[in-house]
């Protein structure tokens, strides 16, 4: 059966040969498009192909705040972002000017600052982390070191649990992630009794109490390639679902809560692709005297 987008996706294409583009799909992404980008992956692994890539153009399929640092780690290439819209919930709940005061009220604190966040707080902090390296960055910092985790508090909640330092953390969450309630675990496991959980590390800790494994986004696909398992709960944006059933035919995976959606990543679709690659816009920009600042942060996350 001829795929009813084929139009669309050769003049995608062929834009992208002309512009030498490069197309990146967080793995949140609507599944079309994902389906046509030559990279998908979780926010850091887009910004190390990012940083990496000989693209002269690269078309962020995600939200703001990591096409903002996208454009801060490749200041001589054209970020473009298909749908301004694109932003995330998390990165809203924190400003530089609320972290200022916060600051001020812990001067000898380091600041650990998740990648999806705004370029602009970026800038205000000492080293970014991503998802799957949260504990590791806490780890690494000298044990007598005030540390203000922002801006997630049950990712800093469980990073706390695991390196049992007493951190500073921000009154902020991810909110596809909060939608996931331990009762739709119980449910889903009641109906699915063989199936293994696994959960996001941004959920709850209600939530990662009843699973078998709580990971980041990459770690979850890694799980799904090596489990034994036949039956996985999954409990992270819905997006994710297209990947892992893609990547594993012989599995089913089951979507812990469906109330689990980011409707800003799924804002970034075929049309918006093309008439961003037409039109060379909306271009993410960030001013120098910001992204030098937001880049010494996150090239301490990017150098491990």
């Amino acid at each position: 059966m001829e795929n009813p987008n084929a139009a669309l996706i050769e003049k995608i294409e062929n834009l992208k040969k002309r512009r030498n583009a490069i197309l990146l799909a967080h793995n949140f992404q609507l599944g079309e498009t994902q389906d046509i980008a030559d990279f998908v992956g979780d926010s850091l692994e887009l910004i190390q192909k990012a940083a990496t890539t000989d693209a002269d153009v690269i078309v962020f399929g995600g939200v703001q705040c990591l096409a903002e640092t996208a454009a801060i780690v490749c200041p001589d290439k054209i970020v473009l972002l298909p749908d301004m819209n694109a932003g995330c919930t998390l990165a809203n709940m924190i400003t530089p000017e609320r972290l200022g005061e916060k600051k001020e009220a812990h001067p000898g604190a380091k600041v650990v600052c998740y990648i999806n966040t705004p370029a602009a707080v970026k800038a205000e902090s000492d080293i970014c982390y991503a998802e799957a390296d949260a504990v590791s960055v806490v780890e690494k910092l000298p044990a007598d070191e005030e540390i203000m985790f922002i801006p997630d508090q049950y990712l800093g909640d469980y990073v706390a649990t695991r390196t049992a330092r007493d951190l500073i953390l921000w009154p902020g969450y991810c909110s596809p992630h909060v939608k996931i309630r331990p009762e739709d675990i119980a449910r889903q496991k009641e109906e699915h009794p063989k199936a293994k959980v696994v959960v996001h590390l941004q959920c709850i800790p209600q939530v990662k109490a009843l699973a078998d494994a709580v990971l980041g986004t990459g770690g979850m696909i890694r799980f799904a390639r090596e489990t034994d398992a036949k039956e996985i709960i999954i409990g992270t944006e819905i997006g994710i679902l297209h990947r892992l059933r893609k990547d594993n035919p012989g599995k089913v995976f089951i979507a812990a809560s469906e109330r689990a959606i980011c409707a800003t990543m799924k804002l970034v679709n075929l049309q918006t692709i093309l008439w961003s690659l037409e039109n060379m816009g909306p271009q993410i920009k960030v001013p120098d005297e910001i992204r030098l600042k937001a880049k010494t942060a996150v090239d301490r996350m990017l150098e491990g």
